[in-house]
């Protein structure tokens, strides 16, 4: 009995899977998660060498920040093959997994602002052509970004989310330290 009362109070605060990978984050309030250290890169299909190797950007080889993301164990790359940069902040791919043309398959997306760690774009590592997904990335002020996130139903294909949701976010300073802020989510279609 109380095995069973246990199960249903868990399932009863546990939200409903969305329809593809369960990226429920998009479906909750926006609330910060950021952590002020970068996270660590789980091991994908190849060695992280093999994968730099094979899809690294050159035009990312002698950035400081996209050494902090190798050193946490992640591949940097130039989301949708463009720098994004305004004053002193900068948007990086990191990837642990990519196609054999070298499109990130699992990734997310980094935010540092003077050389300093703020923030992902997701709480959790994206992977293309589901629920979840990064599209367009814009940096909007010295301080603030906006990111477009695929929304696909079970019926949907990889190509085509049924809808779209564009989260803003500001860049939150206190003292030295940086944490990136969702402040507002907007469905788009």
């Amino acid at each position: 009995m109380r095995a069973l009362l246990v199960m249903l109070i868990a399932t009863s605060v546990i939200p409903a899977v969305s329809a593809q990978t369960g990226t429920m984050w998009l479906d909750r309030p926006m609330t910060p998660w950021t952590a002020t250290t970068m996270p660590t890169a789980e091991a994908g299909s190849e060695a992280q060498g093999v994968l730099e190797r094979r899809c690294g950007s050159s035009s990312l080889s002698t950035s400081s920040n996209a050494e902090a993301l190798r050193k946490s164990g992640w591949v940097p790359f130039l989301h949708f093959d463009r720098a994004i940069v305004r004053d002193e902040v900068e948007v990086i791919g990191g990837m642990t997994g990519a196609s054999p043309g070298c499109e990130p398959t699992t990734f997310n997306l980094f935010v540092f602002a003077g050389g300093q760690f703020a923030g992902t774009l997701s709480p959790t590592v994206m992977t293309q052509g589901r629920d979840g997904v990064a599209g367009t990335v814009r940096l909007t002020a010295p301080d603030a970004m906006t990111a477009e996130f695929a929304r696909y139903t079970g019926k949907d294909t990889e190509c085509c989310p049924s809808s779209r949701v564009r989260v803003t976010y500001r860049i939150e300073r206190s003292g030295s330290q940086l944490s990136l802020a969702p402040t507002e989510m907007r469905t788009l279609r």
